[in-house]
This record gives structure tokens, sequence and C-alpha cells, in this order.
């Protein structure tokens, strides 16, 4: 039995669908805390049970015959965050799971300059340390967040970002999805870690450059960093600014450029691009 923790998010819905495709409903648990939102698999013949990252109780109740896990990433922050996971991972080995398969980030550090993957790197080592059999995907960054980078930029003809010259392996979350469908079905995955992206890496030149069309030019400007935050906080919550920030900062040190063939081979064809993807916006 397959289950999908966080699976009312877009990429554990994403995640179910294509299961959905390779094997019976009947063998597919999703573990939501509020189970209505999956109501749809729920009468496609998924078995849908309430979990809660913040209650191992109740975490531990719908693991029950659950041979192979995916721990699909909480969205809560720093170290509300890893308590979180470590209530699944612990969850999971007392219910007697087989595998866990978990949805991390590019370059795991205690030192990194996107936070959440600070996050992540503490994640990972609770998994190893668990004694757990373990699959770490290393999701580069969303190809489907860049409409919220590029904003107005196709028509202003300007777009303004903190990145300099540094580069990202982005993909697209339902190639991502289909990958962990692959891989939660098939064999092989045992103690490894992937990194989840493209087969290259792009600037925000070449996003620009892949905008610049039918007559009309985008130009990149790199601006500070510190403005970029500044500007963010006038509209977010600082920490998540500071998030957005980092990421920035991230890809302008090197944290995203992790190109590699890993999701090609999962996948058993190329990843979407980013000229295809700007391209169908």
């Amino acid at each position: 039995m397959i289950a999908i923790t966080g699976a009312s998010g877009h990429l554990g819905k994403a995640t179910l669908e294509f299961l959905l495709s390779k094997t019976n409903p009947e063998s597919l648990v999703a573990i939501v805390r509020d189970p209505q939102k999956v109501s749809d698999f729920a009468d496609k013949g998924v078995s849908v049970r309430q979990g809660d990252y913040t209650d191992k109780a109740s975490l531990l109740a719908s693991l029950a015959g659950v041979d192979t896990l995916l721990l699909i990433s909480s969205a809560a922050l720093g170290d509300e965050r890893v308590q979180q996971h470590r209530n699944v991972i612990d969850a999971a080995k007392e219910a007697g799971v087989k595998h866990l398969f978990y949805t991390s980030a590019p370059n795991p550090s205690p030192t990194a300059l996107f936070t959440p993957a600070i996050d992540h790197f503490n994640t990972e080592n609770l998994i190893t340390a668990s004694g757990l059999t373990y699959t770490i995907f290393r999701n580069n960054l969303y190809l489907d967040v860049l409409p919220m980078v590029i904003g107005d930029a196709t028509q202003s003809g300007k777009l303004h970002y903190p990145a300099g010259d540094g580069k990202a392996s982005f993909v697209l979350r339902t190639d991502i999805a289909e990958a962990l469908a692959n891989a939660l079905t098939s064999e092989g995955h045992h103690n490894k870690v992937y990194d989840i992206g493209a087969t290259t890496s792009w600037s925000f030149s070449d996003i620009t450059a892949s905008l610049s069309h039918n007559g009309k030019t985008v130009e990149y400007i790199d601006i500070l960093g510190s403005a970029y935050e500044t500007e963010l906080v006038k509209h977010l919550p600082p920490i998540v600014a500071k998030i957005f920030a980092g990421m920035a900062e991230g890809i302008k040190q090197g944290e995203f450029d992790v190109p590699s063939n890993s999701l090609q081979q999962l996948l058993g064809r190329e990843p979407v691009s980013l000229d295809t993807y700007l391209k169908s916006l």
C-alpha cells in the first residue's frame, strides 16, 4: 500500500492522479488534515485517512498497513516544520512502513541562503538516522512560480530581479509528480538521493531571452537583494519576504544550479523546458 501525506496540496493531488493511472486505487492512501479536500479521490476508490503533521497519534493510525510512504514536506517553517516531519518519520517507523520517500530541496545545508533548505537538511538527517529505507527527491525551483516572479515584464519590457548571473534548473511541478509516481511504483530507488530538475540550468537573462519574441524585447535588470526584500515586505509577511529574498540570493550564489539527468531517467523523456513552459503562458 502506498500513502501520501499532504495529499490535498498541488503536488500531492498531481502525484495521486499519476498513481491512479499506474496502480489500483485500493492500494492508495491519501493522508490529509481535512478529508473533504480530497473527496474526489475517495470517489475513485482511494482510501482517505485523517492525519495531521502536528498529531503523531493521528499519523500512526493513518499509516496502518502502509508499506511505502511519500512524505511531502510541510508548509510550516523552521523548527515547527522539522518537528512535524519528525512526527511523520517516527510514526512511519512505529507503523512498520518499509520505504519512505521525501520531497527536499537542492543543496540542503545548515547555512543555506534559501532558508527552507535548512529545514530539509535537518529532516534528511532525521530520515537517515531513522534506519528507514529512503528515497529523497531534491526538487529544484518550480517553473510554476515564474509567472509570479516575471510579473508584468512582458508588458513593461523589464524584469527586475536580484539573481545576478545565477542559474536554476527549473522544473515543472507535474513532471515531479509523474516522476514520484514512477518511482513509487518501481524498484531500484532504495537509499537514493535524486537531484530533480532539468538537464540544464537557466539564468534570468535566459528567461528574458525566452520572453522576447514577436518583436517584443524583455530586458533583465539585476537589482540589489536588499531593495528586493524591502519591496516584498510591502506586500508579504516579513518571514515570507525573507524566504523569497533568500531564494533570489540562493540562485545568485548557485544553490539551485544543479543540472541532472535523474528526472529525465525517472520520466523516460525530457522534462518540460523553460522555453516550452514560458511559450505556453
